[in-house]
């Protein structure tokens, strides 16, 4: 099963089914199409600290939350790094780094189990990692480059939470994001040499793709890590889509040369 995309007007955003009949969430995942900022940012730039318009960005803001039903001023941003540090959001949170000044900091993966906190995380390639605990219950958003995942930030989310909130792992639902996928994502040897502190299995993550190259598959690598904690491979949802290939409706870091805007991740308990 794969994420469903919704369409509302012009508007393109999607969903994880699995996440969706439990009815504990609001949720979603943005495309680029649907709002009103210009090029190269078209149009539904999400992201605050791009050389956008602010006032266009928040008008995305608001016309990605009212398709989700979700009241803007409850968003909780991150401050991503590609680190492995998780910041547990409460109430007290809603509104920062979108409305008002935040001091989540270097901050790459957010939790909560308060309702009606918003949780937000932005992409350009990067792995988006949802999380519902579906007893608790409680959510997560993790932002997973090749730096998160080598640091296992998927896992770590996992950990956290049973930490924080006695989560089981066998009670958390996970949805993989939009991505670049391992056809579009060649990588060198500094790289590889990380993947293989992380991973006793990195070869299997990996197709050679040349002299000191190699074509990385991020889904799968973080898709193993979370099997590793216990998190059950069925209750894995994988979007089915590459940011890259299909750069007519993502944003992608690599395909637009690094001048292009953000796509985010929304999660909030209902």
């Amino acid at each position: 099963m794969a994420f469903r995309l919704n369409f509302k007007g012009d508007l393109i955003y999607l969903t994880i089914p699995s996440f969706e009949e439990t009815g504990l969430v609001k949720h979603g995942f943005s495309t680029r199409q649907g709002g009103v900022s210009r090029p190269p940012y078209q149009s539904l730039n999400l992201g605050l600290k791009k050389e956008d318009d602010r006032a266009s960005v928040i008008e995305n803001y608001k016309i990605f939350c009212a398709a989700l039903g979700i009241e803007p001023e409850n968003l909780v941003a991150s401050d991503q790094v590609h680190e492995d540090h998780i910041h547990v959001a409460t109430c007290e949170d809603r509104g920062k780094g979108i409305f008002r000044e935040s001091d989540i900091k270097a901050i790459d993966a957010l939790i909560t189990r308060d309702r009606q906190v918003a949780l937000v995380t932005y992409y350009a390639d990067c792995v988006p990692l949802f999380f519902l605990d579906v007893r608790t219950p409680a959510v997560g958003l993790a932002h997973a480059g090749w730096r998160g995942t080598v640091s296992k930030i998927g896992q770590k989310t996992v950990l956290k939470m049973m930490e924080e909130f006695g989560s089981k792992p066998e009670d958390i639902l996970v949805g993989i994001g939009p991505c670049i996928n391992s056809c579009c994502y060649e990588v060198d040897a500094p790289v590889i040499s990380r993947l293989k502190e992380a991973f006793s299995y990195w070869d299997e993550l990996v197709t050679e793709a040349g002299e000191s190259k190699w074509k990385l598959d991020l889904v799968l690598s973080n898709r193993k890590q979370l099997e590793e904690v216990g998190v059950c491979p069925h209750n894995i949802t994988e979007s089915g889509f590459c940011t890259s290939c299909r750069n007519d409706i993502f944003f992608s870091h690599r395909k637009d040369k690094g001048k292009t805007g953000s796509l985010a991740a929304v999660i909030q308990l209902v």
